[in-house]
C-alpha cells in the first residue's frame, strides 16, 4: 500500500510540476522584445558605441529571456567570462583568435563558442578588426570578465 501511495505522489507531483512548467511558460518568456531587422553592415563608428579603453564598439540590440544579443566591432585582450557563455557570428574581418588554449583562424561566416571560463580574445586581424555578433547566456554582468595577459 505505501508504494502505491509514494508512487501516485511522486506522479501527481511530476504531473503538478508540468502543468505549473505550462501555463506559467507564457508568463516567463512574456519579456518585451523588439521586432526589427538590424543591418550589421551599416553599423560603423557611433552607431554602435563610443569605444572602450581596448578600443571595441558594442552596441546590444536584445536582452530577453536569459540572454543577451550584440554586435561588437573591435579586437579585445584575452580575457575569459566565470559565468556567461558566448557565441560570436564572425560578420567582417579575418585572423587568429585565441580559443582556450590555441590561436585559431576565423573568417566571416565562423560562428565560435565559447563556454564560459574559457579564454579568448586576443586578436591578430589580417586587416580590420573583427566584427560579430555576440550572444551571450546568462547575460554577462558588469563583474562577469576577468582579463588575462
Amino acid at each position: 500500500m505505501n508504494r502505491i501511495a509514494t508512487t501516485l505522489s511522486i506522479a501527481a507531483a511530476f504531473a503538478a510540476g508540468c502543468g505549473i512548467t505550462h501555463l506559467l511558460r507564457p508568463a516567463l518568456a512574456a519579456e518585451s522584445i523588439t521586432a526589427q531587422v538590424i543591418h550589421t553592415g551599416e553599423l560603423e563608428g557611433d552607431a554602435l558605441a563610443p569605444p572602450n579603453a581596448g578600443g571595441l564598439r558594442s552596441k546590444m540590440f536584445v536582452s530577453a529571456d536569459g540572454a543577451t544579443v550584440s554586435v561588437q566591432d573591435g579586437n579585445v585582450p584575452k580575457h575569459l567570462h566565470p559565468i556567461a557563455n558566448e557565441m560570436q557570428y564572425i560578420l567582417e574581418g579575418t585572423g587568429t583568435i585565441w580559443l582556450g588554449d590555441k590561436e585559431v583562424r576565423v573568417k566571416p561566416g565562423d560562428l565560435v563558442i565559447i563556454p564560459h571560463g574559457t579564454p579568448h580574445g586576443g586578436t591578430k586581424p589580417d586587416s580590420r578588426p573583427f566584427k560579430a555578433i555576440a550572444i551571450k547566456t546568462p547575460p554577462q554582468t558588469p563583474d562577469d570578465v576577468k582579463m588575462l595577459n
